[in-house]
């Protein structure tokens, strides 16, 4: 299966894998070079710290790389009326009758703690494509659902400023 990204989120990793090659990589392999001066390396807690960032540097580069190849890029439709990707909506869960406001976004950029909902999880998928008053039943496996009601839809649009994941 292929991520869907937008060109914004494929422009951020490109951008991110630009400045881990750049920037990061050379500092963390003179760190590397640095903690190797100190001795006997199979009790050089340094030396190991700068390995395994150094590892995980290069892990987060392959990872980028590997969205980025497998990417179906998208375009974000626009809707006046209903939910789409970028959308920041104003929800009323029925079940513990609290309010949230979330916004749907690829799930390169999801933050659940910050808001950031993807439009592939069970809440995002299920508010895609209703409108302000419909009451949407959110089905997160075949034991557990709930309803929302949507409140409010404030349209947005895709921008830099939506962090991508990180790991």
């Amino acid at each position: 299966m292929y991520d869907e990204l937008t060109e914004v989120d494929i422009r951020k990793m490109e951008e991110e894998i630009r400045y881990r090659r750049e920037v990061l990589a050379p500092k963390l392999g003179a760190e590397l070079k640095r903690t190797r001066e100190y001795g006997d390396l199979s009790e050089n807690a340094e030396y190991k710290e700068a390995k395994r960032e150094k590892r995980k540097n290069e892990s987060r580069i392959r990872y980028l790389e590997n969205m980025i190849r497998t990417a179906r890029v998208i375009e974000v439709r626009e809707d006046a009326e209903s939910v789409t990707l970028f959308d920041r909506v104003l929800i009323l869960n029925e079940k513990n009758n609290q309010e949230k406001e979330i916004q749907i976004v690829t799930t390169l950029r999801q933050n659940a703690l910050l808001g950031y909902i993807s439009k592939e999880s069970p809440l995002g998928a299920a508010l895609m494509g209703h409108r302000a008053g419909d009451r949407v039943l959110v089905e997160v496996n075949a034991n557990m659902s709930y309803y929302v009601k949507i409140l409010r839809i404030t349209k947005c649009e895709d921008n830099d400023e939506l962090p991508i994941s990180g790991y």
